[in-house]
């Protein structure tokens, strides 16, 4: 594994259409220097002993053997290239996380999801290669939260929320299964999902800049941030940063055309 410039990336998918779907937008990355496809885990592994990865991005449900027993087998590898998880299942994160893997895209995969997976690659091969006694790469431990449900943890991906709200030492997550609380402060979450697109528009809201929709003004004169999930209020103090934010995301490619249109 190495941290120089470009990524050397294996995609692992027995589905052909999300396989060569995946391909496309490796290949369209900027950080990505070369691809290989496997359609099954055993080819998958003989490319993988065969020459160096920097990254293999992995399906979970697959014939022969599955994705995380594929993850668990590269564990043992002296020098193992980094896994990231594509799934059209949200509750295997715990799991995947827990055997190490770098990050957990659900399909459709977003082009800025995807993007924001491979700098989090980028971050891992460098600290890998930087030795030992660098320090070790941070691990991404928000990414899914888990919410206790009627006896039972379920694990809320962080890409599923729209906007968070604040009620006191707790937050609603607002997701398109529902609104879930959790036990912590809004401001410790803005800590760890800034770098991830979320943004402080409200003493009690913290909205993803990729929900936004349009923006609207309020019967006093006030902004207003529509989602697909609601309306989110935004105060005086943070509306050029929002508007800021969105403009970058629409530079970026985060929106599609109808959106940017709304936004402007």
């Amino acid at each position: 594994m190495t941290g120089g410039p470009g990524l050397r990336v294996l995609a692992v998918d027995d589905v052909t259409p999300a396989l060569e779907e995946l391909r496309r937008m490796l290949v369209e990355s900027p950080e990505v220097a070369a691809v290989e496809v496997a359609a099954d885990p055993i080819s998958a592994l003989r490319l993988i002993q065969a020459g160096p990865l920097d990254v293999v991005f992995l399906d979970i449900s697959m014939p022969q053997l599955t994705g995380m027993e594929l993850a668990s087998l590269l564990n043992r590898m002296t020098d193992p290239p980094a896994v990231v998880f594509v799934t059209a299942y949200e509750e295997h994160a715990a799991a995947a996380y827990g055997i190490g893997a770098v990050d957990y895209l659900l399909k459709p995969v977003r082009a800025e999801r995807l993007a924001a997976a491979l700098a989090r690659v980028r971050r891992f091969t460098a600290a890998t290669a930087a030795g030992p006694d660098a320090p070790p790469p941070a691990v991404d431990a928000l990414a899914a939260v888990p919410v206790d449900l009627a006896g039972c943890t379920r694990f809320v991906r962080r890409d599923d929320v729209c906007f968070v709200e604040a009620q006191g030492d707790y937050v609603r997550l607002h997701t398109p299964t529902g609104a879930h609380l959790v036990r912590i402060p809004i401001s410790r979450l803005e800590q760890h999902w800034q770098a991830a697109g979320f943004i402080r528009v409200h003493r009690s809201y913290l909205l993803a800049v990729h929900a936004v929709r349009e923006l609207r003004s309020d019967l006093g004169g006030g902004l207003l941030a529509h989602t697909d999930l609601g309306d989110v209020p935004v105060s005086r103090r943070h509306a050029r940063d929002l508007r800021e934010h969105l403009l970058d995301a629409a530079r970026r490619g985060a929106f599609d055309h109808a959106n940017r249109q709304r936004l402007r």
